[in-house]
Order: C-alpha cells, then sequence, then structure tokens
C-alpha cells in the first residue's frame, strides 16, 4: 500500500520535521497543502518544489499529491462571473499543477468548496458550467505537465457544486481528458452517497474513474477514530489492485496533529496487513 499523510495535520511544524514525523509513524509519503509552504502560494516556483521533493526524498518520503489548493490568496473563485477573478484562479492552478509535476507529485485534488460555489445572485447552474470550464482549461495543462487533476466531490454541508462521485464522473466524462479524473473522500462520501461507500468506491474504480482516495471518518477525525468502517473500503482497494496513493486526511486532529497522525497509520496499516 502507498499511504500519504495531508501535511497541514502537523503543520507548522517546519516542513523538515513534518517529514520525518510522517516516517517516524510508518507514511510513504506527504499530500501538500500549498497554504502550508508559503504565504502566497503564487510565489511558489520549480527551485521550491524541488527542495520540498529533496527533503521528502531525504526522510524516505514521496510528495503524493496536491490539495488544499485554493485556501490563500483570499479573493479566488473559478465560478466567479468576474472573468478576471476566474483567470487569476486558473493561473494559480495551473502554477500548482506545474509545481506537483516538479515535487514529483503524481496527483492534485481539487476541493476548495468556497472557491466553486455559487456567489450571491448565480444560480447553481452557472457555477457547475464554469466550473466546468476551468477544469476544461486545465486539463491540457496537467496532460503536459504528466499528472492527473482530480476533482473532488465534497459535502453539501461544504457546498451545492459535485456532491457526489456520480457528478463528478460526469463531469470528467464531459471534459473527456485522462488527465481529469475524480477521487474518493471517505468523509464526504459518508455524508453525500445514497449507497454504501465502498460499493460507490468499486464502482468507479472499476469505470477507472477515481484516481486518488483520502481516508478519514464521517466525523471528520482521522480513519478509525469514528464509527464509520475503513475495512470494506481498504478491501475494495486491495481487491481491486489500486496502486494508487491513500491520503489519510483528518480535518478535527485528535488528540493534536501528531497523535491523530500516528493513530491512524497504525489503525489503516493494521488493516491492510489483515486483509486476504
Amino acid at each position: 500500500m502507498k499511504l500519504s499523510l495531508c501535511n497541514e495535520v502537523l503543520h507548522p511544524l517546519p516542513f523538515d520535521r513534518q517529514c520525518a514525523m510522517a516516517a517516524a509513524y510508518g507514511y510513504a509519503g506527504l499530500e501538500l497543502a500549498p497554504f502550508t509552504l508559503a504565504d502566497d502560494p503564487q510565489t511558489l516556483d520549480a527551485a521550491a518544489a524541488r527542495r520540498f521533493r529533496t527533503t521528502a526524498q531525504d526522510h524516505g518520503l514521496a510528495i503524493s499529491s496536491l490539495h488544499w489548493l485554493l485556501v490563500k490568496p483570499d479573493g479566488l473563485s473559478l465560478v466567479s462571473m468576474d472573468a478576471t477573478v476566474r483567470q487569476k484562479t486558473v493561473s494559480l492552478l495551473k502554477r500548482l499543477i506545474d509545481v506537483a509535476a516538479v515535487c514529483g507529485a503524481a496527483v492534485l485534488v481539487h476541493g476548495s468548496p468556497k472557491q466553486r460555489s455559487p456567489l450571491p445572485g448565480q444560480s447553481l447552474a452557472d457555477a457547475v458550467e464554469r466550473l466546468h470550464d476551468a477544469l476544461a482549461e486545465l486539463a491540457p495543462h496537467a496532460a503536459a505537465a504528466g499528472v492527473v487533476y482530480c476533482l473532488e466531490p465534497l459535502s453539501p454541508a461544504e457546498t451545492p457544486v459535485i456532491n457526489t462521485v456520480a457528478q463528478a464522473a460526469a463531469m470528467v466524462d464531459r471534459i473527456g481528458s485522462p488527465a481529469v479524473r475524480t477521487m474518493l473522500d471517505v468523509s464526504a462520501a459518508s455524508q453525500a452517497e445514497s449507497a454504501p461507500v465502498h460499493q460507490v468506491l468499486a464502482h468507479y474504480l472499476a469505470s477507472g474513474h477515481i484516481a486518488h482516495v483520502q481516508l478519514n471518518d464521517k466525523n471528520r477525525r482521522g480513519p478509525g477514530q469514528g464509527d464509520t468502517p475503513q475495512q470494506p473500503v481498504l478491501q475494495v482497494l486491495k481487491a481491486a489492485g489500486y496502486t494508487g496513493w491513500m491520503a489519510v486526511e483528518p480535518f478535527d486532529y485528535q488528540p493534536d496533529g501528531p497523535g491523530c497522525a500516528e493513530f491512524s497509520a497504525r489503525h489503516v496499516k493494521a488493516i491492510w496487513s489483515a486483509l486476504s
């Protein structure tokens, strides 16, 4: 298995310390949130990306992926009716695609609920279409960089735009690029899907839509820190011969970031080892 830790769990520790701790807990990679790497992610460049990659490698880790792409700077939106705002947001995402490629990351995860939600006076349908158009513009850039850009389905509590894997898969199919796919976050899927999460995962793994998985609990804590069963999800991944990354992404760190990261790794690895 390829288990990664979302690095904001260990933020604001220095990046080298994050790497050392993640390696000590048994992770093979880090999933990077750009807002943890620079006050303004627009300043990230190839030189910075090479430093992150080298530091991770020095600790035996890979950079698996990027996520939480649009936390900073303020005022970004892919669905704004202001073309200047939309283009500024797309330009940052193109920069982050390039950073991901230099880091050696295979995937970018596009969640960013605020930056894709309808603005006052805007219809849901208009926001969905503008998100589609932005992803379609990003597709050739991601393809040229050799990375996969994943549209993340999020819970209705976060955004009304793309809540289920089926909705994400439909948009991926409309774009029609192998560089744009979707992914599954266990917590979000537990809140948004009508079918059991592992069944949704099995279906869209088989169809080729899913390129990444994030592990957590419906209660937004780490895997194993709530009532959401992780074993069926991991069983599907193992049975399918899934070779992509599984990233631990809690939002509520209990008892704290390091404690949550350590517990989550132990829990997931114990389940995986017990699977046939």
